[in-house]
This record gives structure tokens, sequence and C-alpha cells, in this order.
């Protein structure tokens, strides 16, 4: 891995609640500087990152139906189209996975297909979120195989709202279970490079973290190693 492929993996994130204006300019440039695969944003802030990085090549990501997925498949693809206008290129859509757990498979898959066909019209990769802590092993097997049905390119982990984030055995058993080519995201508690390289290890491709630079100064030597973390 050279320093270059861990910047590439690395969907740099700012989603706190308080965040002003001035953070997002800021992970923008920050972005720009060290070619993270995007930024990941809340919607309300994507035409200001769209202003900030236009020609940079950096792309921007924002988040649809999130934190709790609980919102109506029209609602979802609205924020999707929306996304797309203001210059989202791509939608980390939160499933329904309350529905999921409930058993309501069909709601699940057909929201999932819906909403899948909708942003690949409009050009743009679809990582769908299932939030892992809220899942059992069966479960989450279950989303892997919903999410494979629906063409999306990633599944992924966490909101980082949950009651925990990213779990090393969790990416390892959907490595291991997965039947073609979809890609999986960690996120949600990534906060050094030993947790970043474990999760890639496991078979993860991007890793969603609000610490991208720290984790690249770590790589690169020109910050020291951070002590490592626990759960979320």
């Amino acid at each position: 891995m050279t320093s270059a492929s861990l910047a590439a993996a690395l969907d740099s994130t700012n989603l706190r609640l308080d965040a002003p204006a001035a953070d997002i300019v800021a992970l923008c440039h920050e972005a720009a500087k060290h070619r993270f695969a995007c930024v990941m944003i809340y919607p309300a802030s994507v035409p200001l990152a769209a202003e900030v990085l236009k020609g940079s090549g950096i792309k921007i990501g924002t988040v649809i139906g999130f934190p709790s997925g609980r919102f109506s498949t029209a609602a979802k693809a609205a924020e999707i189209d929306e996304a797309r206008v203001a210059g989202a290129h791509e939608v980390d859509i939160v499933m329904n996975y309350a529905a999921l757990r409930d058993g309501d498979l069909d709601l699940v898959d057909r929201e999932l297909r819906s909403l899948s066909q909708r942003a690949h019209g409009h050009g743009q990769l679809v990582k769908v979120i299932v939030e892992t802590c809220y899942l059992d092993a069966d479960q989450r097997l279950t989303a892997l195989r919903l999410c494979e049905d629906a063409g999306v390119e990633f599944i992924k982990t966490s909101t980082g709202f949950g009651s925990a984030g990213a779990k090393v055995d969790h990416i390892a058993a959907w490595a291991a279970a997965r039947r073609g080519k979809i890609q999986l995201k960690a996120s949600g508690g990534i906060k050094t490079l030993g947790d970043a390289r474990a999760l890639l290890a496991a078979g993860a491709t991007r890793l969603g973290t609000s610490n991208a630079a720290s984790i690249l100064a770590e790589f690169t030597g020109s910050a020291p190693a951070a002590a490592p973390t626990a759960g979320y």
C-alpha cells in the first residue's frame, strides 16, 4: 500500500450535526490536497462543496435517508434527485434496516432496486448503509444479498450514529460470502492507521472516516501513531 492508494480508499467525512460551512470548505480543500476518494457530507452542503471542488476531480458524496433509513421510498428518491442536481457523484443510502429486522424483505428489496436504478440513471455510484450493529449475523448476510440483487456498487457498515461502528469480523464475513463484485465500505469509529489497515485487510475497499487526514499523516510518518481504538 502506498500513501496514494490509502488516500484513494478514504471517504473523508463530516456529518457532525454542528459543522459550520467553514468546516466543509476545509474538508474539501484537504480532500483536494490529499486526493481522497470523496468528501462525504450532508445534502444541504453539496452545493458549497461543488463550488469549492470545481475542476479538482474530487468526488462529492452525500447521505440519503440518513441516519435511520425510515423514510418513504419517494422521499429518498427525491433526495437522490436533488443531490444530483446539486452536484453529488455518490449517494450513501440508508437501508430501511428496521424493515429487514422485521422480516419485510420484499419492502427492502423493492426499495433498494428502485433507488439503485434511479441513482444509476443519474450516473451516481451507490453505497447502501445497513447499520450492522443492529443486525445479527444472518441479517447481515441477508443485507448483503439484497444489496447484490439491487446491483449497488457498495454495501456499507454504519452511519456513525448507531451503537457501534465498523467491525473487522463483519467485513471479513461479507468478503467471504459475496457472490460477485460488490465492494465493501467500512465506516464508524475508524480513527487510526491500525483501524484502517485491519479493515482493508479484511476486504474493505473504502473507509468512511472523519479522521482521513490524520490516518494518512500517520502512514507517512508526519504524525505520531495514534493509540489503538476499540469498538466505536
